[in-house]
């Protein structure tokens, strides 16, 4: 195979595509304590109706309402307190006309009671009266059954990131299982003959192996489970050989290295090279990140890195994490983790021709306005991406951005 088959670019969108072959991972059940961020499987129905008591929303007097009627600061009504209503418990005693109990924020609403009076508008004196200067209409200041949640509503759906209020919702329900897919197990190989671990001091021409602690601390942040597969060669057995063993135990593979077009051909010739394998991708229409594989290992999806480590990284950000979303089973979100902001551009910025440019930028402040300052700089170094908040899109045919225009910044996931 020719390296110039490298150079048959498909675009961002046309790789999204290609997505749709692969289907979430399995599911399991957890515990409500472990459902933050977790992808519902199956939908949540209310099993009750929340709250399941008409209660009190703030501190006051349960009365009949039309025993307030006409109130007011000069002529106020007179009722008869007769008790209080405990907080967890029943109230003891039912109102009827003229009469008033005490009724906390939560509180239970007493038999014959229609509306509470704020604390604030009354004055209780020593023989038990209740003195009360501002009517209520019923229902006022009042929570009714099923007012939050009806019983049998779908509140959250197959497919839904858990967020904490979602979790209080379900547990004010008393749901306490959820059928969540599995966080995919995301296999990690580094090649190349140069890498060495972190924990190495690299000798003459070597380099620390930053880029697979890179992905897998995304992989973490996008909701995955890295798994590090160690350094692999590059020779074309134990590289096959690598790749077989994770498409049988991960759900994504992600080899990271491999720049020259010489170790990109032994990557492809090892994917070609296993039973039931397809390459989908071999190079895509973005800067950086043009020599990104795609492939399937029988049904396992594989995504080849750029060597460089900003490179790596934005991939992973553009490409990987819709890839591992979809393995979780997230629908498409109106508003994903990792959002955009608005800001405006600090400089011109030319455009790539050919290919969608995604540039680094820091944001600031100053006064009202947030600025976006592109952070230039070789795909090769890391400081940059470190000093970076996000990415802007320079879109593809697009000649170029100015400086003070509105552009939306992707922040990066963590």
């Amino acid at each position: 195979m020719s390296g110039l088959e490298f150079f048959r670019l498909q675009t961002r969108e046309e790789v999204l595509a290609r997505y749709q072959r692969f289907g979430p991972v399995g599911v399991e059940e957890v515990g409500l304590g472990e459902g933050i961020l977790r992808v519902l499987a199956e939908s949540v129905a209310a099993p009750e109706a929340v709250p399941g008591f008409a209660r009190a929303s703030m501190d006051g007097y349960a009365v009949k309402a039309e025993d307030t009627f006409g109130a007011s600061p000069g002529l106020p009504q007179y009722l008869q307190i007769i008790g209080e209503v405990a907080m967890g418990e029943a109230p003891r005693g039912r109102i009827a006309a003229g009469r008033a109990m005490r009724l906390p924020t939560g509180g239970m609403l007493p038999a014959g009671a229609d509306a509470l009076v704020m604390v604030e508008y009354c004055s209780e004196h020593p023989d038990q009266t209740l003195e009360v200067r501002k009517p209520v209409a019923p229902g006022e200041n009042l929570l009714r059954p099923g007012e939050d949640v009806a019983s049998g509503e779908v509140l959250l759906t197959a497919g839904r990131r858990l967020r904490p209020q979602d979790i209080g919702l379900l547990a004010a329900l008393g749901v306490t299982r959820l059928t969540v897919h599995r966080r995919p197990q995301v296999a990690i190989l580094s090649t190349g003959d140069e890498i060495v671990p972190p924990e190495a001091t690299p000798g003459p021409g070597q380099v620390r192996d930053s880029n697979a602690y890179l992905a897998a601390a995304q992989v973490t942040a996008m909701g995955g489970i890295p798994v590090l597969k160690g350094i692999i060669p590059d020779k074309y057995s134990p590289l096959r050989e690598a790749l077989a063993a994770a498409s049988e135990e991960a759900d994504l593979i992600l080899i990271s290295g491999g720049s020259s077009v010489g170790a990109r051909d032994l990557s492809l010739s090892a994917i070609r090279g296993l039973s039931g394998s397809e390459v989908l991708v071999h190079g895509v229409a973005i800067r950086p990140g043009k020599p990104t594989i795609l492939a399937s290992l029988q049904g396992t999806p594989l995504l080849g890195l750029p060597g460089h480590p900003a490179s790596a990284a934005i991939v992973m950000q553009v490409l990987g994490r819709p890839l591992l979303e979809r393995l979780m089973g997230l629908r498409k979100e109106v508003c994903p983790r990792g959002d955009a902001i608005q800001a405006r551009l600090s400089r011109n910025l030319a455009g790539a021709s050919g290919r969608e440019d995604y540039v680094r930028v820091r944001l600031r402040q100053e006064e009202d306005v947030v600025w976006a300052d592109p952070i230039l700089g070789p795909s090769a170094l890391l400081s940059p991406l470190v000093k970076s908040d996000g990415l802007v899109v320079v879109p593809l045919g697009v000649e170029g951005l100015t400086r003070g225009e509105a552009v939306m910044v992707e922040l990066f996931v963590y």
